[in-house]
């Protein structure tokens, strides 16, 4: 077997380290930036300095720039998320943490080009990320700030652990358990695609203990798993070691269940945070881990931090090894880290010029709108029910209620620009977006071919939706970008500068734009 990424070291940097990631041959149109991701979750923090490399293909002048290569210039340790109370973030602390970081990188933060801060778990909860966001203003204002719920906090970790990338390679499909402090993330890839995400209440860090094995931290969740386990668990309880790792046991336990049963127990489905993940077919390639408690399924960590994770680790590797999960454990690109790499800034370029803007003084300039890119086939014949099904699907895989913020919808056009295509497209769109159009929330569309002129009148004129409309048309998007749109007087055309969060290996990227690191290790 081979493609996958290697295995790349432990995290156990205490002073931090630097490290060539990957590297590119002389190309033309590229451009460097340094760039921080700060990874804000429920039980770690992280910062990590990047210079990446971008290249836009000269040969494609309407092509979007790629990342080609990516240095590491500095990785903070990865800390322990600093709390103030049981589930209030200490805001002010992570501050310091950020700039500890860049004291130690000796990186002044006016050189940095772009960054992304990714909250997940507690972090991007109510007051907690009120709180973060107020800490963080003046140091991170420029920034993308990626809120990320149990969906997509799982696509996040299959693309920065590499699963998506090397489901691309074999042209199979491939599993990645992201195991966090207080969820395991469940997401299936193939072909570099996301099929189905799911996310589970297990995690290493639901129960605290102290050193005498007394629980100073116990979240409703390790309760129940406890108990789920025949423990009777409470906060100030001097717990056994037999009864600890019968609990972890458990966990694992319900972690191959629902991958290999169809249904689960009763008792089993309840852990369920989303919808179930469908039991991963028979010629799955292999399972890959990332999350803090990876680190401890490939041996990478020693160290007991007080709670579940390094039992429960092993008690995944346990099952993994013995052939429970019926799929092999595959290397991984990155455990911890899978989500703290940063983002990249495309430039400013300007859209097509059959551009649709019912009303520019309404719809311009709009910063920093989050991009999402429905997947679907477009027919001969297109079916409105299809596309809205599409589109309502990748809002459910983004955690987004339709109708509460603004999104920009991203397309791939192909087949005949007919009126009868494009009609049967625009009614999708309509039917998928009830609340953003009772509302009269206004409607942004990219597509990759010249057809927004058409389009646009169809849905503001034809159809005759209330809302607002903007239809752009000569650009490339993928999900993971966020575009800032500008007014350009006397002009038909709209400057879009695209935003987009950096990935380890993002399989999207075309393999001739890769550079030397596109090699293919065996495992």
């Amino acid at each position: 077997m081979t493609g996958f990424p290697d295995p790349t070291g432990s995290y156990d940097d205490p002073g931090g380290e630097r490290d060539a990631v990957s590297s590119s041959p002389p190309v033309q149109e590229k451009r460097a930036q340094l760039s921080v991701g700060i990874d804000i979750g429920s039980a770690t923090t992280q910062v990590v300095f990047s210079r990446v490399q971008l290249q836009r293909p000269t040969d494609e002048p309407r092509g979007r720039s790629f990342v080609v290569g990516r240095e590491a210039v500095y990785r903070s340790p990865v800390g322990l998320t600093p709390y103030l109370s049981e589930d209030r973030i200490d805001a002010q602390a992570i501050g310091r943490l950020i700039d500890q970081a860049h004291q130690v990188a000796d990186i002044d933060p006016d050189t940095i080009d772009n960054g992304a801060v990714v909250l997940t778990g507690e972090a991007q909860r109510g007051d907690n990320a009120v709180a973060i966001a107020d800490a963080l203003r003046e140091r991170c204002s420029r920034f993308l700030w990626v809120p990320a719920g149990h969906q997509m906090e799982a696509m996040l970790a299959a693309y920065g652990s590499g699963a998506a990338e090397a489901s691309r390679r074999c042209g199979a499909p491939v599993l990645n358990i992201d195991i966090g402090g207080s969820t395991v993330k469940l997401a299936l890839v193939h072909d570099g695609n996301i099929l189905h995400t799911a996310t589970m209440a297990v995690g290493g860090r639901l129960a605290v203990l102290d050193g005498a094995a007394c629980l100073t931290r116990l979240d409703p969740a390790g309760e129940r798993l406890a108990a789920l386990a025949g423990c009777t668990w409470s906060v100030g309880k001097t717990v056994r070691e037999h009864d600890v790792e019968r609990v972890t046991a458990c966990m694992a336990d319900a972690v191959v269940t629902v991958l290999t049963q169809n249904p689960a127990p009763p008792q089993i489905r309840r852990l369920w945070l989303t919808e179930p993940l469908p039991v991963p077919p028979r010629g799955t390639q292999g399972v890959m881990c990332s999350g803090g408690v990876s680190e401890y399924v490939y041996g990478r960590e020693e160290r007991d931090f007080g709670d579940l994770g390094r039992r429960f680790g092993r008690a995944i590797r346990q099952r993994l090894v013995a052939g429970r999960f019926l799929f092999p454990l595959l290397p991984v690109g990155e455990g911890i880290r899978t989500t703290a790499l940063g983002a990249s800034e495309q430039g400013t370029r300007l859209s097509g010029r059959t551009v649709y803007v019912s009303r520019p003084e309404v719809l311009l300039p709009r910063r920093t709108l989050q991009v999402i890119q429905p997947p679907m086939v477009l027919d001969d014949t297109i079916d409105p029910t299809a596309v809205a099904t599409a589109i309502r699907t990748h809002f459910v895989r983004f955690d987004l209620a339709e109708g509460d913020a603004e999104i920009a919808l991203a397309f791939r056009w192909s087949g005949a620009p007919s009126h009868r295509r494009l009609a049967g497209f625009a009614r999708g769109i309509v039917e998928a977006l009830p609340r953003t159009v009772a509302a009269g929330r206004s409607v942004f569309v990219m597509v990759d071919a010249d057809v927004a002129q058409t389009l646009g009148a169809i849905l503001k004129n034809e159809i005759g939706i209330a809302s607002e409309v903007l239809v752009l048309d000569g650009i490339v998007l993928w999900d993971f970008d966020y575009v800032d749109l500008e007014c350009m007087p006397q002009s038909s055309a709209v400057p879009v500068t695209i935003r987009s969060m950096i990935f380890q290996k993002d399989p999207r990227v075309p393999k001739a734009r890769r550079g030397h690191d596109d090699r293919q290790p065996s495992p």
